[in-house]
């Protein structure tokens, strides 16, 4: 054991991990979730209203929206998983008993995360009207609480956990295919010899780590068509948005990965390490990226390490595209992510390759 020290590092660190993420990322009931305003009449009861929803824990707002298009491209984008909407006279509408509506849109794409926030609406209001009855507006004859609520639930009104979960699945999938095949046939041709031929001839450490990872971004196009044919098919998933996006998003993720697990070979001695070390960078893609649990319900150390994970942000693209009609234009961020992390692996991994063997 003393010897093989990767394989020690893997039964003391993997426990550690999962304990660590396990019991402080994972929160099945997301709180602080990013939320957008519309608000047309700013009267005290529409502010008691909000002021309720900031303190349960469950909203964050971020901002004000102007506009329907505004807010349901800030749902298509991710900015914010729900848009607050306030009608106009909307206190005078109640004081004289017009039973005007609010209307909560909610990102549906994962029926988790909304789940307890949509829960707690009718306490919150509850509390929003016993506020409100306390101010200034005691003496007014009219019921502030003849009005409703109004839960528009986009992108996955059924609140079908199939639909959350098979879209972000192709990335679990890509992941552990692509990272491990990588690693484990480089590492094979270092224990058969072969790849000190490779080494002799006078080829650069890009040169190798590119003829190593395109023949498998094939594979990666069978996986990824065989899952959008059991996706549409068998699970009824909707495929809305833009193919080019998706494809982009696609090869970014594989070439990511690829380089990954060129990466994990420069490190690993043996078959068995690399696939130790490949997954070691699998767990953080089902428990970090969003896939599993919301990523808006983790705290904010877990958030920023799931960045650094390619899975998060392509599960992003997948969903925004499948579930929610994206185009380029609203996945270009994940797209940059996905970028920045495929330079960075790939100089990482070119500088640890060695032209002459141990």
């Amino acid at each position: 054991m003393r010897r093989d020290r990767v394989t020690f590092a893997m039964m003391i660190g993997l426990p550690i991990v999962q304990l660590l993420l396990f019991g402080f990322a994972i929160n099945n009931d997301p709180r602080n979730l990013p939320t957008l305003v519309e608000n047309a009449d700013n009267g005290p009861l529409s502010r008691s209203i909000l002021a309720s929803m900031e303190s349960s824990g469950y909203f964050d707002f971020q901002g004000f929206v102007d506009g329907q298009a505004a807010g349901d491209s800030a749902l298509r984008t991710g900015d914010a998983n729900f848009v607050i909407v306030i009608p106009r006279n909307f206190e005078r509408d109640v004081l004289r008993g017009n039973q005007p509506s609010i209307l909560v849109s909610a990102d549906a794409s994962d029926p988790s995360a909304l789940s307890g926030a949509v829960g707690a609406l009718d306490g919150i209001i509850d509390a929003a009207i016993r506020d409100y009855r306390r101010g200034p507006m005691l003496a007014l004859t009219g019921d502030p609480s003849k009005f409703s609520v109004i839960v528009h639930r986009q992108y996955n009104p059924e609140g079908k956990t199939a639909t959350n979960i098979v879209p972000g699945l192709l990335a679990v999938i890509l992941s552990m295919t692509m990272v491990m095949i990588t690693a484990v046939a480089i590492v094979k041709e270092t224990e058969r010899g072969t790849m000190e031929m490779l080494i002799a001839t006078p080829v650069r450490p890009m040169e190798v780590m590119l003829g190593k990872i395109l023949p498998y971004v094939l594979v990666g196009y069978v996986q990824t068509f065989v899952f959008i044919i059991a996706a549409t098919l068998l699970f009824d998933v909707p495929f809305d948005g833009s193919r080019k996006a998706f494809i982009i998003g696609v090869n970014l993720f594989i070439i990511v990965n690829l380089a990954l697990g060129f990466l994990i070979s420069t490190a690993a001695r043996n078959q068995m390490q690399a696939m130790q070390l490949s997954f070691f960078t699998i767990l953080p893609s089902i428990l970090l990226s969003g896939f599993m649990f919301p990523f808006a319900g983790m705290p904010g150390w877990a958030q920023t390490l799931g960045q650094i994970v390619p899975a998060t942000h392509f599960i992003r693209i997948v969903r925004a595209v499948m579930l929610k009609g994206a185009e380029t234009r609203d996945v270009a961020q994940s797209y940059g992510a996905l970028v920045i992390l495929l330079i960075v692996i790939s100089l990482i991994a070119a500088k640890r390759y060695r032209q002459t063997l141990d």
